[in-house]
């Protein structure tokens, strides 16, 4: 698949199945996630890779959160089995800095910048994903159990 080709046709896909990448194509999507503009060169970013039991785990962390937020039972089992619709969820966490000369926001862009050319770099290898938000990247609890600071923010979670 051509670069243009690639851009123009791009999809999100929630229908994800086995096998996650791996290997060499693994690689290819962080350094693709690498490569984004950065102003700084701070790299204002990291990943958590969940796969297997971690997703499980990550699913425990969903439904407590939703189950302090008082979320009803059906929303607690969909929390669950929310990191179960892939083989690989890339949580990317944002790390914001205090710089002279760049911006929070310019951190955060760049942050998500990742998130879009980490699934571009898996459709390429043949890989589908997905990139997700929804509460679940706003929530305390869950950003205290993933260990992030108070300068990290979840950006997204692709699923791939």
């Amino acid at each position: 698949m051509d670069a243009i080709d690639l851009v123009l046709n791009r999809q999100s896909c929630n229908q994800l199945g086995a096998p996650a990448p791996s290997g060499a194509i693994l690689e290819n999507i962080l350094q693709a996630g690498l490569r984004v503009p950065d102003h700084g060169a701070l790299t204002p970013w990291r990943f958590i890779i969940s796969e297997g039991e971690s997703l499980t785990k990550l699913g425990r962390y969903f439904e407590s959160a939703a189950f302090n937020l008082g979320k009803s039972e059906k929303d607690l089992e969909k929390a669950a089995k929310a990191p179960l619709r892939a083989p690989m969820v890339i949580t990317v966490v944002a790390q914001i800095s205090t710089h002279a000369n760049v911006p929070e926001i310019e951190q955060f862009m760049s942050a998500g910048c990742v998130v879009m050319a980490m699934q571009m770099a898996a459709q390429a290898q043949g890989f589908n994903g997905i990139w997700r938000t929804g509460w679940f990247a706003y929530d305390c609890s869950i950003k205290d159990k993933l260990g992030l600071l108070d300068n990290e923010h979840v950006v997204g979670y692709l699923y791939l």
